[in-house]
């Protein structure tokens, strides 16, 4: 829709080009905004009960007391650096065995939505699945990083 809205007046010989880019723009806000809702709702829901299924964490938020323990800033600081080291890592992947990691464990697509998305078989997607979590594997536990 993007293509034909902003660019119908472009020549057809530049339309693949643009229709890639604009793919790739919102495949990239797509992550980026799920990486935020992910965030928040990883935080928030550190606030709930596990019974509580009409429970408000900004309530909780509001009216937290001195009770309340959170994480030591150490702790905090050596999972941020974690994240950072796998983030990393994930972005050095090949470009087709990121996408098929991303859609499987990140976006929690099974195997069939996955290679539909990609346009490749189900064998490719756990080859390149398979190869990025070995790939991975090693590259954090090189870096002293373990499960």
């Amino acid at each position: 829709m993007r293509l034909a809205e902003k660019y119908g007046d472009k020549p057809l010989a530049e339309l693949p080009m643009l229709f890639q880019r604009i793919l790739q723009n919102a495949i990239r806000d797509h992550y980026r905004r799920q990486k935020v809702r992910n965030m928040w709702t990883t935080l928030l829901s550190a606030f709930s009960g596990p019974e509580d299924d009409e429970h408000d964490p900004l309530d909780t938020l509001e009216s937290a007391d001195s009770d309340h323990k959170s994480e030591s800033p150490q702790t905090q600081l050596e999972q941020r650096q974690t994240l950072g080291v796998i983030e990393r890592e994930i972005e050095k992947l090949p470009a087709r065995q990121r996408e098929a990691f991303l859609m499987r464990y990140w976006e929690e697509m099974d195997i069939a939505e996955t290679a539909a998305a990609m346009g490749c078989s189900e064998g490719s997607v756990k080859t390149h699945c398979s190869r990025a979590t070995h790939t991975l594997a090693a590259a954090l536990a090189a870096k002293g990083i373990k499960p």
